[in-house]
């Protein structure tokens, strides 16, 4: 193998063979990852849920992980939101000529990684090589497949008045990580992604709560756009607590200095969940005996008033409407 890919690996000729046999099937080996143009799978005995989700992340390594760890937890935890267990996943890799070998590989290596820690198996994929300078990197699209669990129906459209609102941990750090990480502003910071796989998690709240409303993940925009996607789909206004939301104090410090509000920072391991009130404190405790929701906390509850609002209750006691999320929210991670 040369120490770069070339476009010769994208050609479809020998070294096409060499860096799948020697990259991707070395780290994606399963029973059913196929070298045919589609991979046959076992059928699950009921409902399934399917997405689809593009991955350009830059840079592509950052603390906490990379765009590979990205990419299988990005879908991992779309399917998991519908609650449906992740079974399958194909991916399509586009890389850019001169791109390191060792690099790639060490993508290759983060998604194998990511996919045995939640059960998931890779089970078909695609790549393309393009000339220098028509892509940053390297840049992958999953698509996976779940078995939705029996009798569970989650949707955005089904918060209701009483709800508690619950996240699984501290928010803002992914955006945070890759802000720091481009190092436009000179600030010097610990901050780590919280990039995670939630199957686990969520498997925790069904266990406790299997009729759950809403569960969803907090990346692009933040826990504030899925707050107020979720006021908008349920016609109902939601109250948070501004002491109650967990932000670790780096985070909270950038912000500071930078005028940024963490609640729009992206998240790629926090989940935020529905429940009915009574529900609330079951689902947290469950959330706190898993790896990823040891920082689970409720941080508001959802009201007839103000339908499609978002209210926050601030640190010194007063009440304000959280700015509806719109323009170029920063960081752009993606």
């Amino acid at each position: 193998m040369t120490e770069t890919v070339t476009l010769a690996h994208g050609a479809g000729g020998q070294q096409t063979s060499d860096l799948i046999d020697q990259v991707f099937k070395k780290h994606f080996a399963n029973p059913y990852l196929t070298a045919d143009d589609a991979a046959v799978l076992p059928a699950p005995k009921g409902r399934i849920a399917m997405t689809t989700d593009g991955f350009i992340v830059s840079p592509a390594f950052f603390p906490g992980g990379n765009i590979g760890k990205l990419s299988i937890c990005g879908t991992v935890n779309d399917l998991s939101c519908m609650g449906a267990k992740p079974l399958y996943l194909t991916c399509s890799f586009v890389i850019e000529e001169g791109f390191p070998m060792e690099k790639l590989e060490e993508i290759a290596a983060a998604m194998e990684k990511t996919a045995a820690e939640c059960g998931v198996r890779i089970v078909a994929g695609d790549t393309k090589v393009a000339g220098k300078g028509q892509v940053d990197g390297v840049f992958i699209t999953t698509t996976g497949v779940g078995e939705i669990a029996e009798g569970v129906e989650t949707s955005g459209a089904k918060a209701a008045p009483g709800d508690a609102v619950i996240v699984t941990g501290d928010i803002g750090r992914h955006g945070c990580t890759i802000l720091l990480l481009r190092d436009e502003f000179g600030i010097d910071a610990d901050v780590t992604s919280d990039c995670a796989p939630l199957w686990g998690a969520v498997e925790s709240i069904l266990r406790v709560a299997p009729d759950v409303h809403v569960i969803r993940d907090a990346t692009r925009g933040g826990v504030g756009t899925v707050l107020y996607e979720i006021a908008g789909q349920s016609h109902v206004g939601i109250r948070i607590s501004q002491p109650d939301i967990p932000v670790q104090p780096a985070v909270r410090g950038v912000c500071r200095m930078l005028g940024l509000e963490p609640l729009y920072l992206a998240c790629e391991g926090r989940l935020v969940i529905f429940v009915r009130a009574e529900e609330a404190e079951q689902v947290v405790e469950a959330l706190r005996q898993t790896p990823y929701g040891t920082g689970a906390a409720v941080i508001g509850h959802v009201t007839e008033d103000y339908p499609g609002k978002v209210v926050m209750t601030t640190e010194i006691g007063t009440q304000s409407m959280l700015p509806r999320p719109g323009g170029e929210l920063l960081p752009r991670i993606c």
